[in-house]
């Protein structure tokens, strides 16, 4: 088998192997890893044989990973998902009424999406680093369930020591018992002085001033800029296709863009995925650019859906490369005019591509509330306000055909938020339970690279 190369969107990296992509994180010219050439994948290979999430999942990987991984770490790490979520069918799919399902993603070790994904890299990475004998400074940026996976995933690694920056206030309580309450030797949590794009923001320069570190550890990140995180999030929409008659128009709750992404890369590959509406809440800078062809970074505003409260999404970078027809420095200048001036005005051609590929909605906070209030009433179902935002835009599109709303988080992660829209706090599943009275670990750091690498070391 033949290793696939990845290209980075601001064009001034060399190529890499998927390995790369994993222990690098970002390109080393501040872009984001993309394949060279999008393989073509075949639903009917990828469930043959009634295969398991696992199998599909390692099916659908391969062709991204080539002999970039030892041998057998993919079946391994894909395997590692499915035996650390609760559901016997991992990402179940909920049908409320016809024609409207619910994708169930919070079956994980720390009730959240993110589990999908952060649990497989956690596999890659420790086989990985197990062979070349390297010890991995792995940092995240994380409005609360991206830390929350990353600390459950890699705490206790023996090769990895994990950096958490979240924003000081601004993640619910049991997002922060999950982070800072593991005891793992190996796990620093910051909070930072700031909002989510200031963490992500910190991260960014993290990866790109690597030699202001004092460390002799490779440096690499778990968010969804790195491409093995992102692409760990496309088999659960190959999952969900095979259990409909049609392509579905999927409705992804969104914050830094990455999830919604994994469903623009199944569909890319030949998967039959419909359309893609990314719903936000009234931090709505993707929306904004997808109406006005104007990019803009304003200041995150708190919400009930906390994880979606991000004004820059990262992974907007790597659809404008592919609507610009991966013209690497029309990308390039773009996105460095927009780190500069935090405002950018998308090409008239660019933006009519992006508008092809992705619908975006916003979502008030009001209308979130009233969906919470719906769903319960009408299908006896409790949800996180993440979900209510998905639901909520899902409700208004005119359906021919079915449409699914991603579920990205159990209600029980945000208790408050459900209580004052219910008027009762959600049950809370297994893997929620016990946090508090545990003792606390994180220190409190401002919003500067000076202040991170102090705390690092």
């Amino acid at each position: 088998m033949t290793s696939p190369s990845y290209v980075s969107t601001r064009g001034r990296s060399p190529l890499t192997d998927f390995a790369g992509t994993v222990i690098n994180g970002i390109a080393p010219d501040g872009g984001l890893f993309a394949p060279s050439v999008w393989p073509r994948l075949e639903l009917d290979a990828l469930i043959a044989g009634g295969a398991d999430y696992a199998t599909l999942a390692e099916r659908l990987l391969t062709p991204f990973v080539g002999e970039g991984l030892p041998e057998g770490a993919l079946a391994a790490a894909t395997r590692r998902v499915q035996e650390r979520f609760l559901h016997p069918d991992v990402v179940p799919l909920v049908e409320l009424e016809p024609g409207l399902h619910v994708l169930e993603l919070f079956h994980g070790p720390t009730a959240a999406f993110k589990d999908l994904a952060m649990q497989l890299v956690a596999g890659m990475a420790e086989s990985l680093l197990a062979t070349t004998g390297e010890r991995l400074l792995l940092v995240t940026a994380t409005s609360g369930d991206t830390g929350a996976a990353a600390v459950k995933a890699f705490a206790g690694a023996e090769r990895i020591d994990l950096v958490v920056l979240h924003p000081l206030g601004r993640v619910s309580p049991m997002q922060r018992l999950q982070m800072t309450t593991s005891g793992a030797s190996n796990v620093l949590n910051l909070a930072v002085r700031g909002d989510f794009d200031d963490c992500q923001r910190l991260l960014k320069r993290l990866l790109s001033e690597t030699g202001k570190t004092k460390t002799t550890r490779r440096v690499s990140s778990v968010n969804s800029i790195n491409w093995a995180r992102l692409s760990g999030q496309a088999p659960y929409y190959a999952a969900t296709a095979a259990k409909l008659a049609e392509p579905a128009t999927y409705v992804v709750p969104t914050g830094n863009f990455g999830d919604a992404f994994a469903g623009w890369v199944a569909r890319q590959c030949g998967l039959p995925i419909g359309d893609l509406v990314a719903a936000t809440n009234r931090n709505d800078a993707l929306v904004r650019a997808l109406h006005t062809g104007v990019y803009e970074r304003t200041q995150a505003e708190p919400t009930a859906s906390v994880s979606m409260d991000v004004q820059a999404p990262s992974n907007f970078e790597r659809l404008v490369f592919e609507a610009t027809g991966r013209d690497a420095d029309l990308t390039r200048g773009l996105f460095e005019d927009f780190n500069k001036a935090g405002r950018v005005t998308l090409p008239d051609e660019v933006l009519a591509a992006l508008r092809r590929e992705v619908s975006a909605v916003s979502v008030s906070e009001a209308e979130t509330v009233a969906e919470m209030q719906r769903t319960w009433r009408e299908n006896g179902r409790v949800i996180c306000p993440h979900t209510a935002v998905a639901l909520h835009a899902a409700r208004r599109i005119e359906r021919t055909g079915p449409v699914v709303a991603l579920s990205t988080a159990h209600p029980a992660k945000f208790p408050d938020s459900v209580e004052a829209a219910l008027g009762f706090a959600p049950e809370r599943p297994p893997q929620l339970q016990g946090l508090e009275g545990q003792t606390e670990r994180f220190e409190t750091v401002d919003a500067t690279l000076e202040a991170v690498l102090a705390a690092i070391g």
